[in-house]
């Protein structure tokens, strides 16, 4: 799978020269997105690497101290790997995520790519 992350920071609206949001949206915690697109195969096997890929998430997050938008672009093989390849790769993926966050500074939130290309997935 390749993961790609993006740092979340807070924007002054006066900046943005426009109305400030009537809710404003937390910044702490990791907000996680998937692509699969048709390439990986029918609509069932892309929604069953969705439900498997919700649950690795589900049961890695953590309390976060880090802000971020979290994209995980999986590959085909993930429909033949354990879960308990899969959960570990997605742990592994927010520890470097959440390392090299709480390291950076913020003004630096540039898209950053993780790719795993040992394990295949």
């Amino acid at each position: 799978m390749t993961v790609f992350y993006l740092a979340r920071v807070q924007v002054d609206a006066n900046e943005l020269g426009a109305k400030p949001p009537a809710r404003t949206p937390a910044l702490h915690g990791l907000r996680v997105g998937f692509t699969v697109g048709r390439a990986l195969g029918g609509a069932v096997q892309r929604n069953r690497m969705k439900r498997r890929l919700r649950e690795a998430v589900r049961m890695s997050l953590s309390a976060a101290s880090v802000a971020a938008d979290v994209v995980i672009n999986p590959k085909k093989s993930l429909l033949t790997a354990d879960f308990a390849d899969v959960l570990k790769e997605v742990q592994r993926a927010f520890g470097v995520i959440e390392l090299k966050l709480s390291r950076a500074p913020a003004e630096t939130a540039t898209p950053k790519e993780s790719s795993n290309r040992k394990a295949g997935n």
